[in-house]
């Protein structure tokens, strides 16, 4: 508050000045401009987290797959994993329903895409699956691969060293 003694008989003056005002716009943007990429970070690393979780999802359901329909062996597709459009009433090879998350089944989870090739053997014994961030650098920064044996690596692109981590293991990840 400011006091205009000069100005005898009239009111005080309150508020806030313009330069005040500016003061506290230009703190706030100062803080936010330190936070943003805090929260960026954090975002792409919880990203990263959540596609070594889904690949391991995958990677059991392949295993309940394979076993529930051991003539065609592992799955030719993510698609055929999930309900694939039905109301899993009556399972099979192309709708098994193990994975019920439908964004996982079709592809896609927490700014990751997945990708299943299949062995084209019948039945299939083997798979190959690859996680790769939507946006690199935004999304995630790194791609993380698997395959029937269980371990799923992680790569980071333009390094020449990737983390190798079994189904059982802990952690491994992206931090190079």
């Amino acid at each position: 508050m400011r006091l205009h003694p000069e100005r005898p008989g009239r009111k005080p003056v309150s508020g806030f000045s313009l330069v005040e005002a500016l003061v506290v716009v230009m703190v706030i943007l100062v803080i936010v401009a330190i936070a943003i990429p805090s929260f960026v970070q954090a975002r792409m690393k919880a990203n990263e987290a959540s596609a070594v979780s889904s690949l391991r999802v995958i990677q059991t359901a392949e295993v309940m797959y394979s076993q529930n329909y051991p003539d065609v062996g592992f799955s030719h597709t993510l698609q055929d994993l999930g309900p694939h459009g039905t109301d899993c009433q009556s399972p099979g090879p192309t709708n098994a329903c193990i994975i019920m998350d439908e964004n996982l089944a079709n592809g896609y989870k927490s700014g990751y895409l997945f990708e299943e090739v299949g062995d084209s053997q019948k039945p299939s014994l083997g798979y190959s699956l690859s996680g790769n961030p939507e946006v690199s650098g935004i999304s995630g920064r790194c791609s993380f691969g698997s395959d029937q044996s269980g371990d799923i690596i992680a790569t980071v692109p333009g390094s020449t060293m990737s983390s190798r981590f079994s189904i059982g293991g802990g952690g491994g990840g992206c931090d190079h």
